[in-house]
């Protein structure tokens, strides 16, 4: 057990060193997965609609697209079950493996499926399948990354050590982002007849390396201890509805303005600004990397603030910060003005990162070490069911509207101000592990 000294007392004291590596590990691996299913979402708004859902009619090219990027997001919480329950029964180290490999192999057979013109029908049905499979596999991702990152720092500072995996989410970005734009560099002509592949077959090389460094991670003391003391979860997932349904809408409400805002600042945007806007794709793809890079030191920064203030300051007060910005943000990106599209994006992706930032911490203090695994998932995934709907209904309002750009600001300031609101119920909620600041 290196960097775990048993105590007089039985337990384990946890070291930064320790820490350290296992938090690396488990970014590792969670930027791989939020590169693969960032992949698909970049694709959705760029070359789905053409490849997969081809139709004489721009919005409902676009709206079929959209949703085979919600049924992702519908099959995480089925994800979430069964890999919950296994990270909860088997280990973290064990599913975290598992999550990895599927959800790689999964990308690089997108990048290989023909397109609806060489095999009709089946093409958008087996892209659908292999989206659900990605689904299935992030479903169990996060939250295990997550975990085993808190259940190895010092309690003292579980802040700095939660945020870090949720780095992923922006090295994904940056990575799904940047080779997108490079492909893009490419003529239309090659761009759609193999350019976009690509990036997808790129996943598989990436698989190797995140298996490799993630084979080395040990297991999380606190499961350790479970196991030891003959005190794992025969029903976890049982337990969870029946002992912390409020623990799970409080963390599925915290979790949403990060992954619900991100798709609205991001994808929805991207397919806005291409249609109807008819902005270069590649500046909107730029404005997405750029956004990223602040992102992730919104990110590290979130994380110090929460060990500093308490999680519940972080999150209600990010939540109210993106709800006010929220109308200068869209303002800003129908100006059509490159830099100000750069910088709204950018704005509006950093005020939702300190939510997101704190969450982790959030979650993995809602629920005991026993049903941990099963609790985070099932709550995070409930936020990932709304999320991954958000372009799509803000497409339809938007369309309704008469292509009236508030209502995609309204949408904004709604997944605001309900993370902020449930960021509020945490301290009467969370188990009070010693050292954690609510």
């Amino acid at each position: 057990m290196t960097g775990i000294a048993p105590t007089a007392a039985g337990s384990q004291v946890l070291d930064d060193r320790t820490a350290t590596k296992v938090t690396f590990a488990a970014l590792v691996g969670n930027a791989l997965e939020w590169y693969d299913f960032f992949l698909f979402t970049t694709a959705t708004a760029l070359v789905f609609n053409v490849q997969y859902f081809a139709s004489d009619d721009p919005v409902t090219a676009a709206m079929a697209s959209f949703a085979t990027l919600a049924v992702g997001f519908i099959a995480r919480p089925l994800g979430g079950l069964i890999f919950g329950r296994m990270g909860d029964r088997v280990g973290r180290r064990r599913t975290l493996l598992i999550t990895v490999v599927l959800i790689g192999v999964t990308t690089g057979l997108i990048g290989v499926l023909p397109n609806q013109f060489t095999i009709g029908v089946a093409a958008p049905i087996l892209l659908t399948l292999l989206r659900i499979v990605q689904g299935l596999a992030l479903g169990g991702e996060w939250s295990g990354a997550i975990i085993i990152a808190v259940e190895h720092a010092p309690p003292a500072k579980r802040g700095r050590f939660a945020a870090l995996p949720q780095i992923g989410s922006p090295i994904g970005t940056l990575l799904s982002s940047g080779a997108f734009a490079l492909v893009s560099l490419l003529s239309r002509e090659s761009f759609d007849a193999w350019g976009w592949r690509l990036p997808f077959l790129a996943a598989i090389p990436l698989l190797l390396i995140a298996v490799f460094i993630r084979r080395q991670l040990e297991e999380s003391p606190a499961f350790r201890e479970l196991v030891e003391h003959n005190e794992v979860a025969h029903a976890p997932l049982t337990r969870v509805f029946r002992e912390s349904w409020r623990q799970v809408l409080v963390g599925a409400g915290v979790a949403f303005l990060g992954m619900g805002g991100f798709y609205l600042v991001t994808t929805f945007v991207i397919s806005y600004g291409t249609r109807v806007l008819h902005l270069d794709r590649t500046l909107l793809l730029s404005g997405t990397l750029v956004a990223a890079v602040g992102e992730i030191f919104v990110i590290v920064v979130a994380g110090r603030l929460t060990e500093r203030f308490g999680a519940t300051r972080v999150v209600a007060g990010g939540g109210l910060a993106t709800a006010i910005l929220a109308f200068p943000v869209f303002w800003l990106i129908e100006s059509r003005a490159p830099v100000l599209v750069i910088l709204a994006m950018t704005i509006g992706v950093g005020a939702l990162s300190f939510s997101y930032g704190a969450c982790g911490t959030v979650l993995a203090g809602l629920f005991p070490p026993a049903l941990r695994y099963s609790g985070v998932a099932i709550a995070s995934n409930a936020a990932a069911v709304l999320s991954g709907c958000v372009p799509l209904i803000a497409t339809a309002l938007f369309a309704a509207s008469g292509n009236q750009i508030w209502t995609a600001a309204v949408i904004f300031i709604v997944i605001a101000l309900t993370t902020g609101v449930s960021g509020l119920f945490f301290p009467r909620l969370s188990i009070g592990e010693a050292g954690i600041r609510n």
